[in-house]
């Protein structure tokens, strides 16, 4: 008998042994690591670019890895910014791994970068098993997607350091209901701290600049209940036992 879920177990076992490194090796050197995931169409790349742009503007070295299937939008997009830009296509895989992001790190990432922002692949289900060695994991989503998909996807939502709510300018006329989408996500990640942005407007831009540069600078990240890689295998996980 093959049981799937083993050998799931030990990839997700490699990676994270690899991704440890990762965070060491890039903790010694004074970077901090952004993991950006969210649904596609969610407006991070947008979000980032301003991001990008405020920070450069105090003078922060940044930097940016945006990983998708296929094209290279994105990191046209960001390189408007002015940061340093490298795009990562994937051929296929729908999540960036610790092995991938560290490969793409050598000899491009400039070593006085102090922050780099990972905009991972456009999926919430597979980038959030993966660790990538992230200083700190954020999970984005916009108004337009529905006050219950904390509870639709768990493991994105409940992993997730800081939350950030995006185009929120669209609110009002999506008919967003704050109160449910909060009380959803306290559900699955006590006491994480949801943030409201708007890349159209620069709302909450410099909120989210500040707070990923507290973590920088040593505050400590919200700690959350749930881990990317549970120990105990879960009714959806049985599923995927072959006999």
């Amino acid at each position: 008998m093959c049981r799937v879920i083993d050998v799931r177990q030990a990839v997700l076992a490699r990676n994270d042994a690899l991704a440890a490194e990762v965070r060491t090796e890039l903790a010694a050197r004074r970077t901090t690591v952004v993991n950006l995931l969210s649904s596609p169409g969610s407006g991070k790349t947008a979000l980032l670019e301003r991001v990008l742009a405020h920070l450069g503007a105090r003078g922060v070295p940044v930097a940016a890895l945006t990983a998708d299937l296929a094209t290279e939008n994105d990191a046209r997009r960001l390189a408007r910014a002015g940061a340093p830009v490298k795009q990562v296509l994937t051929g296929g895989l729908c999540h960036l791994e610790a092995a991938q992001f560290r490969a793409h790190l050598d000899g491009w990432l400039p070593e006085d970068t102090r922050v780099l922002f990972v905009e991972n692949v456009g999926n919430l289900v597979c980038p959030a098993a993966y660790d990538l060695g992230e200083t700190l994991r954020v999970t984005l989503m916009s108004v337009t997607e529905g006050e219950d998909k904390p509870l639709k996807y768990p493991t994105a939502f409940g992993t997730a350091q800081l939350i950030v709510l995006t185009k929120t300018d669209l609110a009002d006329a999506a008919g967003f209901d704050r109160a449910a989408f909060n009380a959803n996500t306290a559900r699955v990640n006590p006491g994480v701290e949801i943030l409201e942005t708007s890349a159209r407007t620069g709302d909450g831009v410099p909120a989210l600049a500040e707070k990923v540069l507290a973590i920088a600078a040593g505050a400590a990240a919200h700690r959350p209940a749930m881990t990317h890689r549970p120990d105990q295998v879960t009714a959806d996980d049985a599923r995927l036992t072959v006999h």
